[in-house]
């Protein structure tokens, strides 16, 4: 049991650390941020916190709406809310890649960005120990809609979460236009590709993790 969550654990941390550099690269992409970038972005500018700090605080308010939507809450949610934050700040902190000056470089940057972090979502969902804060919210979404792929349920998603981005004052621009709606249609490629249907996952909760673990102790 210990062995097998740890695998787990380390495979939804890995693709929550590769959702963090796509979010990275979409700040470095310099045309305007993702709806949530651009959320995060306007809630550290409002507030004494940092980018990261700040979507860790989202995090946690998602996790609230998800728990009314009946959503499993478990240790990718937990994994989620800490390392996407400081995934972040690490990246940002690093400067691996520059900030970009030009549209083509900057849109080249937004669209590896927004592959990457689908790859990552793919990655750490495949770990069935529940969604992050956002993907579990959208997941939830997704099964209240099942006529619309999952790509355009994120597209809704995503166009509220662009408008309380604006009213704080998060940098919006052409490429917060294109991720909008980039987003949504890279996913569904990439899920496609991978065969993969979020919304068909089992995910393991927090309490039968408990459950599971000291099941595994009186062994």
């Amino acid at each position: 049991f210990l062995l097998d969550r740890i695998k787990r654990s380390l495979l939804a941390s890995a693709g929550l650390l590769l959702f963090a550099f796509g979010f990275y690269l979409q700040l470095a992409a310099n045309i305007g941020l993702s709806p949530w970038t651009a959320l995060n972005q306007g809630l550290s500018n409002h507030l004494p916190i940092t980018f990261g700090q700040a979507s860790s605080m989202v995090s946690v308010l998602i996790v609230c709406l998800d728990l009314l939507m009946k959503e499993t809450i478990g240790i990718g949610t937990i994994l989620d809310a800490l390392l996407v934050g400081w995934g972040s700040d690490l990246f940002i902190a690093l400067e691996l890649v520059p900030y970009q000056s030009g549209f083509l470089p900057g849109l080249a940057i937004l669209v590896i960005g927004l592959a990457i972090s689908c790859v990552g979502q793919w990655l750490y969902m495949l770990a069935g120990l529940s969604c992050g804060p956002r993907d579990a919210f959208l997941v939830g979404l997704g099964k209240r809609l099942p006529r619309l792929p999952i790509g355009r349920v994120n597209i809704l998603l995503n166009l509220m979460v662009a408008v309380v981005a604006f009213l704080l004052g998060g940098q919006i621009g052409l490429g917060t236009i294109i991720a909008l709606f980039g987003t949504g249609i890279i996913m569904d490629i990439v899920f496609k590709i991978v065969r993969f249907e979020p919304r068909n996952v089992t995910h393991e909760g927090l309490l039968e993790t408990i459950s599971e673990f000291m099941k595994a102790l009186k062994v």
